[in-house]
Protein backbone atom coordinates (compact mmCIF):
# COMPACT_ATOMS: atom_id res chain seq x y z
CA UNK A 1 0.00 0.00 0.00
CA UNK A 2 1.81 3.65 -1.22
CA UNK A 3 2.36 5.57 1.80
CA UNK A 4 0.01 8.66 2.06
CA UNK A 5 1.74 12.38 2.35
CA UNK A 6 -0.58 15.01 3.44
CA UNK A 7 0.74 18.43 1.66
CA UNK A 8 -0.37 22.02 3.09
CA UNK A 9 1.28 24.52 1.39
CA UNK A 10 -0.39 27.59 3.43
CA UNK A 11 0.25 30.78 2.95
CA UNK A 12 2.93 32.68 1.38
CA UNK A 13 5.75 31.10 -0.58
CA UNK A 14 4.73 28.20 0.89
CA UNK A 15 2.15 27.99 -2.07
CA UNK A 16 4.92 28.17 -4.45
CA UNK A 17 7.95 25.83 -2.84
CA UNK A 18 5.64 23.11 -1.42
CA UNK A 19 4.86 22.26 -5.11
CA UNK A 20 8.36 22.72 -5.52
CA UNK A 21 9.41 19.68 -3.29
CA UNK A 22 6.00 17.81 -4.79
CA UNK A 23 7.57 18.03 -8.14
CA UNK A 24 10.64 16.53 -6.70
CA UNK A 25 9.60 13.64 -4.94
CA UNK A 26 7.47 12.53 -7.93
CA UNK A 27 10.45 12.34 -10.17
CA UNK A 28 10.81 9.21 -7.93
CA UNK A 29 9.28 6.31 -8.59
CA UNK A 30 7.69 5.20 -5.35
CA UNK A 31 4.13 5.99 -5.73
CA UNK A 32 3.48 8.36 -3.16
CA UNK A 33 -0.70 9.25 -2.44
CA UNK A 34 -0.73 12.57 -2.54
CA UNK A 35 -3.81 14.51 -0.18
CA UNK A 36 -3.96 18.24 -0.28
CA UNK A 37 -5.20 19.96 3.33
CA UNK A 38 -5.43 23.57 4.41
CA UNK A 39 -4.46 25.71 7.61
CA UNK A 40 -3.03 29.28 7.63
CA UNK A 41 -4.24 32.62 7.43
CA UNK A 42 -5.97 32.25 4.34
CA UNK A 43 -8.20 28.92 5.73
CA UNK A 44 -8.89 31.24 8.76
CA UNK A 45 -10.47 34.10 6.78
CA UNK A 46 -12.99 31.69 5.17
CA UNK A 47 -13.63 29.15 7.88
CA UNK A 48 -12.80 31.04 10.98
CA UNK A 49 -10.13 28.02 12.34
CA UNK A 50 -6.71 28.33 11.20
CA UNK A 51 -6.40 24.53 11.53
CA UNK A 52 -9.36 23.10 10.60
CA UNK A 53 -10.36 19.05 12.02
CA UNK A 54 -10.33 17.53 9.17
CA UNK A 55 -6.68 18.84 8.63
CA UNK A 56 -5.25 18.01 11.89
CA UNK A 57 -7.23 14.27 12.05
CA UNK A 58 -5.67 13.95 8.15
CA UNK A 59 -1.97 14.88 9.43
CA UNK A 60 -2.51 12.45 12.23
CA UNK A 61 -3.83 9.59 9.89
CA UNK A 62 -0.90 9.69 7.44
CA UNK A 63 2.07 7.93 6.79
CA UNK A 64 3.63 12.17 6.52
CA UNK A 65 3.27 15.43 6.16
CA UNK A 66 4.74 18.24 3.90
CA UNK A 67 3.98 21.58 5.07
CA UNK A 68 5.22 25.40 3.75
CA UNK A 69 4.64 27.74 5.95
CA UNK A 70 1.60 29.91 7.95
CA UNK A 71 1.53 33.78 8.20
CA UNK A 72 0.06 35.40 11.52
CA UNK A 73 -1.53 32.04 12.65
CA UNK A 74 1.49 30.35 12.47
CA UNK A 75 1.40 29.08 16.61
CA UNK A 76 -2.00 28.22 16.15
CA UNK A 77 -0.55 25.97 13.39
CA UNK A 78 2.27 24.15 13.79
CA UNK A 79 2.11 23.23 17.20
CA UNK A 80 -0.93 21.38 16.94
CA UNK A 81 0.44 20.01 13.24
CA UNK A 82 3.52 18.65 15.79
CA UNK A 83 1.07 17.35 18.02
CA UNK A 84 -0.91 15.42 15.27
CA UNK A 85 2.06 13.37 14.63
CA UNK A 86 3.41 12.89 18.10
CA UNK A 87 6.52 14.78 17.54
CA UNK A 88 9.02 14.32 20.29
CA UNK A 89 11.95 15.91 18.84
CA UNK A 90 12.92 18.52 15.74
CA UNK A 91 15.65 18.09 13.57
CA UNK A 92 17.12 21.13 12.34
CA UNK A 93 20.52 21.06 10.15
CA UNK A 94 22.71 24.10 9.16
CA UNK A 95 25.22 23.59 6.59
CA UNK A 96 27.17 26.18 4.31
CA UNK A 97 27.36 24.65 0.63
CA UNK A 98 29.92 25.04 -1.75
CA UNK A 99 28.20 28.24 -4.23
CA UNK A 100 27.05 30.01 -1.52
CA UNK A 101 28.11 33.21 -0.13
CA UNK A 102 28.23 31.72 3.63
CA UNK A 103 29.62 34.28 6.57
CA UNK A 104 31.11 30.61 8.06
CA UNK A 105 32.06 28.01 5.14
CA UNK A 106 32.63 25.45 7.51
CA UNK A 107 29.33 25.16 9.29
CA UNK A 108 27.65 21.82 9.54
CA UNK A 109 25.50 21.56 12.41
CA UNK A 110 22.62 19.58 13.39
CA UNK A 111 20.09 20.96 16.09
CA UNK A 112 18.01 18.46 17.93
CA UNK A 113 15.53 20.47 19.69
CA UNK A 114 12.62 19.03 22.11
CA UNK A 115 9.78 19.55 20.73
CA UNK A 116 6.62 19.44 22.92
CA UNK A 117 7.63 21.35 26.14
CA UNK A 118 9.41 24.29 27.89
CA UNK A 119 8.04 27.76 27.26
CA UNK A 120 6.08 26.80 24.05
CA UNK A 121 4.09 24.20 26.25
CA UNK A 122 0.99 27.16 26.03
CA UNK A 123 0.82 28.02 29.74
CA UNK A 124 0.38 31.64 29.62
CA UNK A 125 -2.01 33.65 31.93
CA UNK A 126 -2.90 37.60 32.02
CA UNK A 127 -3.14 37.95 36.07
CA UNK A 128 -3.86 41.85 36.00
CA UNK A 129 -3.58 45.00 33.60
CA UNK A 130 0.27 44.66 34.65
CA UNK A 131 0.97 41.32 35.50
CA UNK A 132 1.19 38.20 32.75
CA UNK A 133 3.05 35.13 33.35
CA UNK A 134 4.64 31.93 31.83
CA UNK A 135 4.58 28.71 32.95
CA UNK A 136 7.85 26.40 31.21
CA UNK A 137 7.28 22.91 31.13
CA UNK A 138 10.46 20.66 31.48
CA UNK A 139 9.92 16.51 31.85
CA UNK A 140 12.36 13.84 32.88
CA UNK A 141 10.22 11.75 30.26
CA UNK A 142 10.68 14.29 27.34
CA UNK A 143 14.28 14.85 28.08
CA UNK A 144 15.07 11.30 28.62
CA UNK A 145 13.70 10.52 24.97
CA UNK A 146 15.13 13.47 23.29
CA UNK A 147 18.48 12.46 24.49
CA UNK A 148 18.09 8.19 23.37
CA UNK A 149 17.37 9.92 19.86
CA UNK A 150 20.25 11.82 20.13
CA UNK A 151 22.32 8.94 21.20
CA UNK A 152 20.48 6.87 17.88
CA UNK A 153 21.18 9.98 15.96
CA UNK A 154 25.59 9.99 16.16
CA UNK A 155 25.42 5.73 17.11
CA UNK A 156 24.46 5.58 13.39
CA UNK A 157 26.65 7.99 11.65
CA UNK A 158 24.11 10.55 11.17
CA UNK A 159 25.71 13.41 12.60
CA UNK A 160 28.22 15.73 10.73
CA UNK A 161 31.41 13.90 9.61
CA UNK A 162 30.08 11.13 11.71
CA UNK A 163 30.77 12.51 14.71
CA UNK A 164 30.60 10.35 17.41
CA UNK A 165 28.82 12.52 20.49
CA UNK A 166 26.83 15.66 20.67
CA UNK A 167 26.42 18.94 23.01
CA UNK A 168 24.07 19.81 25.56
CA UNK A 169 22.85 23.55 25.32
CA UNK A 170 21.00 24.88 28.46
CA UNK A 171 21.45 27.30 31.35
CA UNK A 172 20.64 25.45 34.23
CA UNK A 173 23.12 28.16 35.90
CA UNK A 174 19.62 30.39 35.87
CA UNK A 175 16.84 28.08 35.68
CA UNK A 176 18.21 25.33 37.79
CA UNK A 177 15.01 23.16 38.21
CA UNK A 178 13.84 23.48 34.75
CA UNK A 179 17.10 23.45 32.78
CA UNK A 180 18.59 21.74 35.59
CA UNK A 181 16.09 18.61 34.96
CA UNK A 182 16.86 18.57 31.44
CA UNK A 183 20.84 18.85 31.73
CA UNK A 184 21.00 16.01 34.26
CA UNK A 185 18.29 13.65 32.54
CA UNK A 186 20.15 14.43 29.11
CA UNK A 187 23.83 13.49 30.30
CA UNK A 188 22.46 10.67 32.54
CA UNK A 189 21.06 8.95 29.15
CA UNK A 190 24.37 9.72 27.17
CA UNK A 191 26.65 7.78 30.08
CA UNK A 192 24.26 5.05 30.46
CA UNK A 193 25.24 4.66 26.62
CA UNK A 194 28.67 5.09 26.49
CA UNK A 195 27.72 8.35 24.41
CA UNK A 196 29.93 11.39 24.77
CA UNK A 197 28.31 14.27 26.01
CA UNK A 198 29.65 17.67 26.51
CA UNK A 199 27.61 21.14 27.57
CA UNK A 200 27.72 24.71 27.02
CA UNK A 201 25.76 27.48 28.24
CA UNK A 202 23.42 28.51 25.89
CA UNK A 203 24.73 32.04 25.91
CA UNK A 204 28.22 30.94 25.35
CA UNK A 205 27.07 29.08 22.59
CA UNK A 206 25.75 31.71 21.10
CA UNK A 207 28.83 33.81 21.18
CA UNK A 208 30.97 30.24 20.25
CA UNK A 209 28.96 29.09 17.46
CA UNK A 210 29.53 31.94 14.73
CA UNK A 211 33.46 32.21 16.04
CA UNK A 212 34.09 29.00 15.14
CA UNK A 213 31.28 26.50 14.41
CA UNK A 214 33.59 24.11 13.47
CA UNK A 215 33.85 23.09 17.35
CA UNK A 216 30.33 21.83 16.92
CA UNK A 217 28.45 19.05 15.60
CA UNK A 218 24.73 17.94 17.00
CA UNK A 219 23.97 20.17 19.75
CA UNK A 220 20.86 18.93 21.67
CA UNK A 221 18.94 21.49 23.25
CA UNK A 222 15.35 22.63 24.74
CA UNK A 223 12.51 23.93 22.56
CA UNK A 224 12.95 27.97 22.48
CA UNK A 225 16.81 27.21 22.53
CA UNK A 226 16.98 25.19 19.59
CA UNK A 227 14.80 27.20 17.98
CA UNK A 228 16.42 30.60 18.52
CA UNK A 229 19.86 28.80 18.71
CA UNK A 230 19.27 27.16 15.04
CA UNK A 231 17.88 30.63 13.12
CA UNK A 232 21.76 32.08 14.21
CA UNK A 233 23.31 29.63 12.62
CA UNK A 234 20.92 30.32 9.24
CA UNK A 235 22.48 33.17 9.49
CA UNK A 236 26.50 31.55 9.27
CA UNK A 237 24.96 29.19 6.06
CA UNK A 238 23.47 32.08 3.62
CA UNK A 239 19.68 32.15 5.20
CA UNK A 240 16.85 30.34 6.23
CA UNK A 241 16.03 29.52 2.57
CA UNK A 242 18.82 26.79 3.40
CA UNK A 243 17.49 25.33 6.64
CA UNK A 244 14.90 22.51 6.04
CA UNK A 245 13.57 20.37 9.32
CA UNK A 246 11.81 17.41 10.56
CA UNK A 247 9.41 17.07 13.12
CA UNK A 248 9.94 13.33 14.45
CA UNK A 249 7.45 11.07 15.64
CA UNK A 250 7.46 7.40 16.76
CA UNK A 251 5.22 6.62 13.65
CA UNK A 252 4.44 10.09 11.80
CA UNK A 253 6.80 12.90 10.89
CA UNK A 254 5.99 16.53 10.01
CA UNK A 255 8.51 17.91 7.41
CA UNK A 256 8.83 22.06 6.54
CA UNK A 257 11.13 24.37 6.06
CA UNK A 258 12.43 26.51 8.59
CA UNK A 259 11.64 29.73 6.82
CA UNK A 260 8.28 31.89 7.70
CA UNK A 261 5.59 33.04 4.55
CA UNK A 262 8.48 35.46 3.24
CA UNK A 263 5.25 38.24 2.26
CA UNK A 264 7.64 40.79 0.23
CA UNK A 265 8.13 38.13 -2.27
CA UNK A 266 5.06 36.06 -2.12
CA UNK A 267 3.10 35.06 -5.84
CA UNK A 268 6.66 36.69 -7.47
CA UNK A 269 7.73 32.87 -8.12
CA UNK A 270 11.40 34.15 -7.64
CA UNK A 271 11.25 31.96 -3.79
CA UNK A 272 13.88 29.94 -2.90
CA UNK A 273 12.55 25.86 -2.77
CA UNK A 274 15.89 24.89 -1.04
CA UNK A 275 14.87 24.42 2.06
CA UNK A 276 11.72 22.84 1.48
CA UNK A 277 13.29 20.24 -0.76
CA UNK A 278 15.77 19.41 1.40
CA UNK A 279 12.66 19.07 4.04
CA UNK A 280 11.52 16.76 1.52
CA UNK A 281 14.79 14.77 1.18
CA UNK A 282 14.47 14.27 4.95
CA UNK A 283 10.60 13.16 4.56
CA UNK A 284 11.74 10.32 2.15
CA UNK A 285 14.98 9.43 5.14
CA UNK A 286 12.56 9.42 7.46
CA UNK A 287 10.32 6.55 4.94
CA UNK A 288 12.99 4.54 4.38
CA UNK A 289 13.59 5.83 1.40
CA UNK A 290 17.11 6.74 2.11
CA UNK A 291 19.10 6.30 -1.08
CA UNK A 292 16.41 8.27 -2.67
CA UNK A 293 17.01 11.28 -0.02
CA UNK A 294 20.91 11.16 -0.70
CA UNK A 295 20.20 11.50 -4.19
CA UNK A 296 17.90 15.03 -3.66
CA UNK A 297 21.01 15.85 -1.51
CA UNK A 298 23.08 15.70 -3.57
CA UNK A 299 21.29 17.25 -6.58
CA UNK A 300 20.51 20.28 -4.27
CA UNK A 301 24.35 20.93 -4.00
CA UNK A 302 24.97 20.33 -7.25
CA UNK A 303 22.73 23.45 -8.60
CA UNK A 304 24.00 25.39 -5.31
CA UNK A 305 27.55 25.02 -6.54
CA UNK A 306 27.02 25.61 -10.35
CA UNK A 307 23.32 27.38 -10.66
CA UNK A 308 20.84 28.56 -11.40
CA UNK A 309 20.82 30.21 -8.17
CA UNK A 310 17.62 32.54 -6.65
CA UNK A 311 17.93 36.07 -5.72
CA UNK A 312 18.85 35.68 -1.57
CA UNK A 313 22.08 33.52 -2.86
CA UNK A 314 22.53 36.28 -6.12
CA UNK A 315 21.05 34.84 -8.31
CA UNK A 316 18.57 35.60 -10.78
CA UNK A 317 16.67 32.58 -11.21
CA UNK A 318 12.96 31.73 -10.32
CA UNK A 319 11.98 29.10 -8.40
CA UNK A 320 10.76 27.14 -11.01
CA UNK A 321 13.98 27.19 -13.00
CA UNK A 322 15.44 26.29 -9.97
CA UNK A 323 13.40 22.98 -9.56
CA UNK A 324 13.52 22.25 -12.82
CA UNK A 325 17.38 22.18 -12.40
CA UNK A 326 17.33 20.04 -9.26
CA UNK A 327 15.07 17.47 -11.32
CA UNK A 328 17.06 17.65 -14.12
CA UNK A 329 20.38 16.51 -11.53
CA UNK A 330 18.42 13.61 -10.42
Amino acid sequence: MAEEIVVIEGDGIGREVVPAAIEVLEAFDIGFEFVEAEAGDAVKETTGEALPAETYETVADADATLFGAAGETAADVILPLRDAVDSFVNVRPAKAYPGVDALRPETDVVFLRENTEGVYAGHEDRLSEDLSTLTRVVTSSASRELAEYACEFVEDGRGPDGRDGFTVAHKSNVMRETDGRFRREVLAVAEERGVDADEELMDAFATKLPLDPSGYGVVVCPNLAGDVLSDLAAGLVGGLGLLPSANVGHENGLFEPVHGTAPDIAGEGIANPTATVLSAAMLLEHLGYVEEGGRVRTAVESVLSDGPRTGDLGGDATTEEVTAAIVDRL
